[in-house]
């Protein structure tokens, strides 16, 4: 246990730059996707700041510990983390599916959260990806 932890502790220990960038463009990928959500009518946050909770306070973290791992650890990982957080957003009612959304007539109603958790599970590798050449465009020293 104590590997693990020491292991967590290591990969989240960053320049705090890089957290930044992480934070900004999660919110702003967040931010788009709730809209998109509600724009077609497949699913919604409650409420706005759950963007928040979600991206920043939750999935940033995640990301920092899956960062550098190969792609197919990064989603088998983030599968585990969005299939936890699709749960407990739609059993608590803190996250709303509109009824009879497309992912329903496509994938059926039963499959909704497994759809959104395989769906979002590829924000951990593709957000790792694009956070690290956005911060090594803006941080890198040209020499």
């Amino acid at each position: 246990m104590s590997e693990f932890l020491g292991f967590v502790r290591q990969k989240l220990n960053v320049d705090k730059r890089l957290v930044l960038v992480y934070c900004v463009v999660y919110f702003l990928w967040g931010m788009g996707m709730d809209w998109f959500g509600e724009f077609v009518q497949i699913a919604k946050f409650t409420y706005w700041w759950q963007v928040i909770t979600c991206y920043i306070l939750y999935m940033v973290p995640i990301s920092l510990i899956l960062r550098g791992l190969p792609f197919h650890t990064q989603y088998a990982c983030g599968l585990i983390a969005m299939g936890l957080l699709e749960f407990s957003g739609y059993a608590l009612q803190t996250s709303y599916a509109y009824p009879d959304n497309i992912l329903d007539q496509l994938f059926n109603v039963r499959n909704f959260s497994l759809g959104m958790a395989l769906f979002f599970a590829l924000y951990f590798p593709l957000g790792n990806w694009l956070v690290g050449k956005i911060y090594a465009a803006l941080f890198s020293r040209k020499q």
